[in-house]
């Protein structure tokens, strides 16, 4: 079975791994991507033109022309959950298995969630910024977690986490999720409206589709009071970005953390990040060994199930799989 691993030498090196990359070598013949730029559609045909299996990172696409013109891939294997850039309608059509990923950086994501609630709460980037510069910071009064609210915006296995964290840490907790029933007396199921004017730390873990465009705007800000903090580590695009930045530029919010936005691979946009009351990483919320472990394992063990012509665990088309044997 041949395998191309899509990934560039650097996001083979961050988010896919030594001992991974053996694994998908023992189980498969791997062919590298050595480029330093994303495959687009016409490279990642030319790449992939007597491949069995595509392994792909976030970066590279899964347009639909791709699966027609390339009649001996058998599967798209994405090593990350979100699959919104492939095209599964394409796949399913020409009978290409795709698969995804289940989510391994539910424990990373929240510790950063947790990591920005105490940076902005404390001001500690923006004091090691002047120390750094040799000035001395503003001596400023801090927040402590303890007696403070925090609302989660999307109770998956990330909010999950970080709730149960903030209960240990005495802090009150707010959720809106209109598709979830939550049986914990010590969180607060509320409307969103309720939870963006009661919570002093706003975190947006919802999911990123077409209903959840802009989820965060003009008027979700609006709502948010003036000493509150909004922290984003799902998607760029549940932001409104104009809107955000005119509430911190006004002060109407008290500042802002993010680790994703509408910048390439999901990045903050520097519009946003470079701005003085705001914290921001460059989508680095699941970049840790734990969590990159988890998905590019997952990977070696679809690529085994596939060669065995068996559905694997993640799949996401299998009753349009067609090309399941060579």
């Amino acid at each position: 079975m041949r395998v191309l691993l899509a990934h560039t030498p650097q996001m083979r090196r961050d988010y896919y791994g030594e001992r991974s990359f053996n694994g998908l070598r023992a189980v498969a013949d791997v062919r590298l991507h050595e480029g330093d730029e994303a495959l687009d559609a016409a490279a990642l045909v030319k790449a992939a033109d007597d491949v069995d299996i595509i392994v792909a990172d976030r970066m590279t696409q899964g347009p639909g022309e791709i699966f027609r013109r390339l009649p001996r891939l058998r599967a798209f294997v994405r090593c990350a959950v979100d699959i919104r850039n492939i095209d599964v309608a394409a796949a399913s059509a020409a009978g290409v298995l795709v698969t995804q990923a289940s989510p391994g950086f539910v424990q990373s994501v929240a510790e950063l969630a947790l990591g920005f609630m105490v940076d902005l709460s404390r001001g500690v980037s923006r004091a090691t910024a002047d120390y750094h510069a040799g000035t001395m910071p503003e001596v400023v009064m801090g927040r402590q977690l303890a007696g403070s609210s925090v609302g989660i915006i999307g109770y998956g296995s990330i909010g999950r986490h970080l709730a149960g964290i903030a209960k240990a840490l005495g802090m009150e907790v707010l959720v809106a999720d209109p598709f979830v029933t939550i049986d914990d007396a010590a969180i607060r199921h509320v409307p969103l409206d309720d939870l963006l004017a009661r919570a002093d730390y706003v975190v947006c873990l919802a999911i990123a589709n077409e209903q959840t465009e802009n989820l965060i705007g003009q008027g979700a800000l609006a709502r948010m009071q003036r000493h509150a903090f909004f922290i984003n580590l799902s998607r760029g695009n549940l932001v409104d970005e104009a809107a955000l930045a005119a509430a911190l530029r006004e002060n109407r919010i008290a500042g802002a953390a993010m680790d994703v936005g509408r910048a390439p691979d999901q990045m903050p946009s520097l519009e946003l990040a470079k701005l003085p009351n705001v914290i921001a990483t460059p989508h680095i919320g699941g970049l840790t060994p734990q969590a990159i472990e988890h998905q590019s394992s997952e990977t070696v063990r679809q690529v085994a199930r596939i060669s065995a012509g068996e559905v694997p665990v993640g799949a996401v088309n299998a009753d349009h799989w067609t090309r399941r044997k060579a």
